[in-house]
């Protein structure tokens, strides 16, 4: 009895004619345009130090009343190291300004708005094994602003690497990621979606405990940071 072998059936093709068009696809191709880079964090050290003459302080002092060694003044004013957000804060309060003042003064943002990609980035120090924290500028500095607001981009375990208290209110936002955000004695787990407020008389700190970057829409008045 003989075997009969099947063979598949010869595909049939399609020549397309030199010189005409190839068919496009049914799903079109989009052009994307990535957004522009954020500006960089900009060096402070003369604007620290400039401040700090304009209020005619020495090394010494500005280290007494911040809390911190004359060494580490010294290093940050020479763009050697990034003060951690809390000695920032105690910077601008001792030298009476702000942290936008500090880093951005030049900021134009055009009108009303700032496009996506093209706002500035202040970047803090953090404690030597974790980041610090990003703040993305909503609100330019300028006089005349009651509120000033920020994303706050904290990195795995960053954070505000200690309690800070100032004047004012605040309130946030968490658009993504998980932070422990303490306020006096009670701390908080917040998740994507929770939001919070809280005088900034009262010591807060906060940290990312997560294991994914954590994006929070922060919001203070009078502005401070």
């Amino acid at each position: 009895m003989k075997k009969t072998q099947h063979r598949a059936a010869p595909v049939a093709t399609q020549r397309t004619p030199a010189g005409a068009a190839r068919p496009r696809t049914a799903v079109a191709r989009r052009r994307t345009t990535a957004p522009a880079p954020a500006p960089a964090t900009p060096a402070i050290g003369a604007r620290l130090r400039h401040a700090r003459h304009v209020k005619g302080l020495l090394l010494k002092e500005l280290a007494e009343r911040v809390g911190v060694s004359i060494s580490l003044i010294s290093k940050y004013e020479n763009d050697k190291v990034l003060p951690p957000l809390t000695v920032l804060h105690a910077l601008v309060s001792a030298l009476e300004t702000n942290i936008g003042a500090l880093f951005e003064p030049q900021w134009e943002p055009g009108g009303h708005v700032a496009r996506a990609g093209q706002r500035p980035r202040i970047t803090a120090g953090g404690d030597g094994e974790h980041e610090g924290v990003t703040l993305e500028r909503l609100v330019p500095n300028g006089q005349g602003h009651l509120l000033q607001a920020n994303i706050h981009i904290v990195a795995p375990g960053g954070g505000s690497m200690g309690p800070m208290r100032h004047e004012g209110d605040e309130m946030g936002y968490v658009l993504e990621g998980r932070l422990e955000l303490r306020i006096g004695e009670t701390v908080y787990e917040l998740a994507a979606g929770d939001s919070f407020s809280f005088p900034s008389t009262v010591e807060h700190t906060y940290r990312n405990l997560g294991d994914v970057v954590a994006r929070v829409v922060w919001v203070n008045t009078p502005p401070t940071f």
